[in-house]
């Protein structure tokens, strides 16, 4: 039987935060260093929005360069990992409560899979799928999907949800280092419940505090939810990556790690 894969969330950030080496990218490499190698990847990533629940089931998926306007650089990276159509159909029949569907042509691996995984398993050598967000599904549904989705880690399948819990876009953002009080109010309060396993809290987010402001569109929020519900109640959870950038939160979650490994939340590079 394989080691029991992990479920993991994480703030993903900008694609322009891919191409060089950061302390973010740094922390998610040392903490694929420090868990058992997984059979499989299953990504929930933010920029995958469909009416469906389908999760990509071909052999080779593309990379897809999901931006505008960027460098040529960024559209030469490849992450050229295998998919896996058998795991692809078996979840499939996980989620049948909820018509999923396992779909050949209409996607890949988005900048939410690859500019993590590029720099957690650089040689693309373990099998990556996506699972989408389906737009017509509540919180509690998506939730719901991650507690389907919880025996996958049993047979060494990771559940990685990606996304930012703190994610507004729309307004102008500060130069240099500033904060906005709003955006560090509720990335430290969305700490706080996970901590405490509050998951009720989070599913009905938006009765927060600041969540307004903080989560204007659901995208990169959901995500968290799936995580949370392929988590063991009993998992304690390692925060790392925790920072705020102006409203932008980066702040990361992992389940299911050995009690060895939490000693990398002491590293500057994963912990506030």
């Amino acid at each position: 039987m394989p080691d029991r894969a992990i479920a993991m969330f994480v703030g993903h950030g900008s694609p322009r935060d891919s191409l060089t080496e950061t302390n973010y990218s740094r922390a998610w490499r040392a903490i694929a260093d420090r868990m058992p190698r997984p059979r499989a990847i299953l990504v929930i990533s933010a920029h995958w929005e469909c009416k469906g629940v389908l999760i990509t089931r071909a052999d080779r998926p593309r990379t897809i360069h999901d931006f505008y306007r960027f460098p040529q650089a960024f559209y030469d990276i490849q992450y050229p990992a295998p998919g896996d159509p058998d795991l692809a159909f078996a979840i499939e029949r996980r989620l049948a409560a909820f018509r999923a569907r396992a779909d050949l042509d209409s996607w890949g691996l988005d900048h939410g899979s690859w500019t993590v995984l590029r720099w957690m398993y650089p040689d693309a050598d373990i099998p990556v799928l996506q699972l989408s967000l389906d737009v017509r599904r509540t919180t509690e549904e998506h939730h719901a999907i991650g507690k389907a989705l919880a025996g996958l880690r049993d047979e060494g399948v990771m559940v990685l949800g990606s996304g930012n819990i703190v994610h507004n876009l729309r307004i102008d953002r500060p130069r240099g280092d500033e904060i906005f009080p709003w955006a560090q109010r509720f990335d430290d309060l969305v700490v706080d419940r996970v901590l405490s396993a509050d998951d009720h809290g989070l599913i009905r987010y938006k009765a927060l505090p600041d969540a307004a402001m903080a989560v204007p569109e659901s995208e990169h929020y959901l995500p968290l939810l799936d995580v949370l519900g392929a988590r063991d109640p009993a998992e304690r959870a390692l925060v790392f990556n925790r920072r705020v950038q102006s409203s932008v939160s980066m702040t990361c979650y992992a389940f299911g790690l050995a009690d060895g490994a939490a000693d990398i939340a002491s590293s500057a590079a994963l912990s506030r």
